[in-house]
């Protein structure tokens, strides 16, 4: 007769447990395999999919940068126009602006004068009064410009 003693169906047990646990961790390790096997895979295919992706974002940023950097010197260009013009405009506007406050003072002098002349009939007095008026209307003049600056 078979006789079976305590320790023997306890290491029985242990036996077929240990059977099980080794049955559920290589079942669990199959698993984790096909799925880091999967996880490669869609890594792999991310790579192929997304590097020519990234290729051509790189190309066009630096196509962007080309156009910003020829952009640039349009700007740079056009400020240097703008000051060169600004500055012919100053020069001209030196240039012009002594001759026509000259102008406004003889058109204001004469003005004043004539009405002078009508009004108190001496030719001293009148051209006294024009010289005074055509100062007062150029000295007028130039603060207003030094106001139209500010």
């Amino acid at each position: 007769m078979i006789a079976f003693s305590t320790g023997d169906v306890a290491d029985l047990a242990l036996a077929v447990f240990l059977v099980v646990v080794g049955l559920g961790l290589g079942w669990a390790f199959l698993r984790l395999a096909v799925t880091f096997d999967r996880l490669s895979s869609l890594i792999r295919g991310a790579e192929r999919e997304v590097l020519p992706v990234i290729e051509k974002v790189g190309g066009s940023v630096d196509r962007v940068n080309t156009q910003l950097d020829k952009l640039d010197t349009a700007t740079t260009s056009a400020v240097d126009a703008v000051e060169a013009v600004d500055e012919a405009v100053r020069t001209v506007s030196f240039a012009v602006k002594r001759p026509v406050q000259k102008l406004t003072g003889l058109s204001a002098g004469v003005s004043h004068g004539w009405a002078s002349l009508k009004t108190r009939r001496s030719w001293r007095d009148a051209v006294d009064e024009g010289k005074r008026a055509a100062a007062r209307r150029e000295t007028d003049l130039e603060e207003e410009l030094k106001a139209s600056h500010e």
